[in-house]
């Protein structure tokens, strides 16, 4: 049986009472290290464990020991002592710990027993450990008891100050909250063992805030400690909070944190006007709806509590003015409601109240929530454009108005003081075909062209009104002109009818029913009479029934109707209006006789219908097919035949007589070397005869280093031109390998040049060159550098300058 070592502790008291329960931990005896836990009236009991172990009366014993956490010692700390009655003191018995922190925090001297903790321990991190320990022969390594289990328990020291986790705090409370208004719950934690002691009992103090708030001791609440805190006056204030443990006791430790307290606004200031009375300029000639004029109360709340409403309550411009809130600013904005005339009335004023929008009914008793404001308005004359008595005047005319006739009068008077003259004038922008004229002095409006009411209704026109005096000063009015029917316009088939009748048809059926249309419009509305024409009135086909009601019908007088004897027919309908005079006119009505089927519905109508059935067999029809087949055989055969004759006598597929680009890569010595060319042969006076050669392949270019030819003879007019194409064309005529289609042969032949001849040096170069250049001193300043190079006839000069 195996037994803790004694040891003394200062908690005695405390510890004992934790020795009223007996442990079954096998046949181990252990006691705290710092408690004797071994009471010498126990006695051990025998007893077999096993089958020759004997087993012995237990202690009372504990299965736990106490360790103080954060020791700071250099040398291990010493926990407890394990100890065997197996154990007799020779080094027989080994003691082995395994577990939680066994061998890395935790070890035991395997020969006494005793264990002792080799890091720092941290109750915070792990409050306790949970070990085996085993009593084994230490020749055998065999158990000599059975493993037994127990803990050793983490003591908790104040080493851990309380802390705000939520903090830094921000809160708000209104203005002029009562004393002791809860503002906002602080809370701090403290991480040690709230069971043992009071290293985890917190109290809170407030350290800055005083005398505005205060904070409950125990449970963190701040409240408001001064009535009427106000807003306007100071809006934010800064706690720092003070949470200390050990029940704020000396040498407790402390955390703090800060608390932002913001006063929110309420509605506890009216709105105040800085001035008792504004004035304010307002020209005559402001439009309708303009701003006026701002003014602005000032409320020292914020938000929702300085929203303002302003009105007028008195004054002379009441209906002329209004004013409204601006939501954005709080201004009251004056609008003008009227037109000002500064002849009729040059000032107005007006009582304005401005008044909170939401108004808190515990601050009443502070007096009126509204204030009062006097505000003049001075009308400023303005020079004003001429206005109409009637700004829109409405005029009407005849379409048979004649040019000259007078429509109508319009007036307009200056409103300033002056009186000025007015000038009337059309703005042709609105009439643009100048129907219309006005005369300038009186405004009498007259036709100026024949008018067409079906072409133009109504004619909106503008008229300026402007002053003698002050041609900028222009006025605008509108006349509005509507033209008068006159029945001018005969009346006509509302369609283009096509009417069809069907060769069955009875005598008495009704084919047609037309109606008819006129441009005119009479007030009484169209009445329209139908009938046949005096001619057509006896015809023994067809008659015309008048319906009464604009409309007629045309009507069969017969039947057995024929395609073959006529195909077609056409029944001239008079129409005549009821307007004064009366107009008429004759329309044609096509009727076509078709044949129908049963239902009466129209097959085929006219004589193309029938014209295969009357002169052509199905044979013909057939021949007529077979020739246009064969025809177009024939066409193809012969475009075939033309495309393979145009096709060249001799083709090279890599060259084109045509088409052919020669290119030389020869470089000279510049103009210092007349040794590589015969400079001579580079003039362009004559041309060398080429030997004739074959029109199909590429002709030879002559080098520049063959002797000079025979130059052609200079002919006036260009003749060389005419004699070198003649001679070419000559040549491709007789040649006979040359292909039987047009081409296009291209020569490269410059003439002999100008009267003035070559201007280049290559000539110089020449010794048989006699060319005197003294004539082009003579030609003007623009020659004047070549006479000076050439003139003089040393072929020297030019290279020397």
């Amino acid at each position: 049986m195996m037994h803790v070592g004694s040891a003394v502790w200062t908690g005695l008291t405390v510890m004992t009472m934790l020795l009223l329960a007996q442990w079954d931990v096998g046949c181990w005896g252990m006691t705290l290290n710092s408690i004797p836990l071994r009471p010498a009236s126990l006695r051990p009991f025998r007893a077999s464990v096993g089958a020759s172990l004997q087993r012995h009366k237990r202690n009372w014993v504990w299965n736990q020991f106490f360790v103080l956490e954060e020791y700071t010692g250099d040398d291990p700390l010493y926990v407890g002592k394990l100890h065997s009655d197996v154990d007799k003191g020779d080094g027989k018995v080994k003691y082995v710990l395994n577990g939680e922190g066994a061998t890395s925090i935790f070890t035991i001297d395997e020969n006494t027993g005793d264990i002792h903790a080799t890091k720092r321990l941290d109750r915070e991190e792990q409050a306790y450990y949970t070990l085996r320990a085993q009593a084994r022969d230490r020749a055998t390594n065999l158990p000599v008891e059975p493993e037994s289990e127990f803990v050793i328990k983490v003591q908790d020291i104040n080493d851990n100050e309380p802390k705000f986790l939520d903090g830094p705090y921000n809160a708000q409370v209104p203005e002029m909250s009562p004393v002791g208004t809860s503002v906002v719950e602080v809370k701090a934690t403290d991480a040690d063992d709230p069971t043992y002691g009071n290293s985890a009992r917190v109290v809170y103090s407030i350290l800055e805030g005083q005398p505005y708030f205060s904070v409950e001791p125990k449970t963190g609440i701040v409240r408001t400690a001064l009535p009427n805190m106000d807003r306007e006056a100071r809006d934010q204030y800064l706690l720092v909070i003070q949470a200390k443990d050990m029940v704020g006791q000396m040498g407790g430790l402390s955390g703090t944190t800060s608390v932002t307290v913001t006063l929110t606004d309420v509605n506890d200031n009216p709105p105040r006007f800085s001035r008792k009375s504004y004035q304010f300029a307002v020209p005559e000639s402001l439009p309708v709806a303009s701003v006026v004029a701002k003014i602005k109360a000032l409320d020292s709340d914020i938000g929702p509590n300085a929203e303002m409403d302003y009105r007028i309550i008195e004054g002379d411009g009441l209906g002329v003015f209004r004013v409204a809130s601006d939501k954005d600013t709080q201004e009251g904005v004056i609008t003008l409601q009227k037109n000002l005339d500064f002849e009729t009335k040059s000032s107005y004023t007006l009582k304005i109240e401005v008044s909170n929008r939401n108004i808190d009914p515990r601050f009443l008793s502070q007096g009126p929530f509204s204030d009062t404001a006097m505000v003049r308005l001075t009308v400023e004359n303005v020079d004003e454009p001429p206005i109409f008595s009637t700004p829109l005047s409405k005029m009407g005319v005849s379409e048979a108005a004649k040019v000259g006739t007078i429509i109508g009068t319009v007036s307009a008077l200056d409103p300033d003081s002056t009186n000025s003259p007015i000038r009337y004038s059309i703005d042709r922008n609105t009439d643009l075909e100048r129907f219309f004229n006005i005369e300038a002095t009186t405004g009498v409006i007259s036709t100026a062209k024949p008018l067409d009411r079906e072409a133009n209704a109504v004619h909106n026109i503008t008229i300026l009104a402007i002053k003698s005096l002050d041609p900028s000063q222009v006025g605008k009015g509108v006349a509005l002109i509507t033209v008068l029917d006159i029945n001018d316009n005969a009346p006509v088939f509302a369609i283009e009818y096509e009417t069809f009748l069907c060769e069955r048809v009875g005598p008495g059926q009704v084919i047609e029913t037309i109606s008819a249309v006129d441009k005119d419009e009479p007030p009484s509305g169209h009445q329209f009479f139908f009938s046949l024409t005096a001619e057509t009135a006896g015809n023994m086909n067809f008659t015309l029934r008048d319906n009464k009601d604009n409309t007629a019908s045309i009507l069969t007088k017969r039947g057995g109707f024929q395609r073959r004897e006529q195909s077609m027919y056409r029944l001239p309908v008079l129409i005549m209006d009821s307007g004064t005079p009366a107009l008429s006119s004759t329309n044609t009505l096509s009727i076509r006789v078709c044949d129908c089927d049963p239902d009466g519905t129209p097959q085929s109508c006219g004589t193309e219908a029938f014209t295969l059935s009357a002169g052509l067999s199905t044979g013909a029809l057939v021949a007529i097919l077979a020739c246009i087949i064969t025809l177009l055989v024939l066409v193809l055969l012969i475009v075939t035949m033309r495309r393979r004759k145009k096709e060249p006598l001799i083709l090279d597929e890599d060259r084109d007589v045509r088409e052919n680009i020669v290119r030389y890569d020869d470089e000279g010595g510049g103009e210092e070397d007349t040794e590589a060319f015969d400079m001579v042969a580079l003039r362009n006076l004559n041309v060398v005869r080429d030997s004739k050669a074959r029109r199909d392949v590429t002709p030879e270019v002559p080098t520049l280093y063959c002797s000079r030819p025979p130059p052609y003879k200079i002919t006036p007019d260009n003749g060389i031109f005419r004699e070198f194409i003649w001679d070419r064309l000559k040549d491709a005529d007789v040649d006979p390998s040359a292909p039987p289609y047009d081409s296009l042969q291209t020569y490269a032949f410059e003439g002999s040049g100008s009267v003035a001849e070559s201007l280049s040096s290559l000539d110089s170069l020449s010794t048989d060159s006699e060319q005197n250049y003294d004539y082009l001193s003579d030609w003007g300043p623009r020659f004047r550098k070549l006479a000076d190079l050439y003139g003089h006839g040393d072929s020297s000069n030019i290279f020397s300058s």
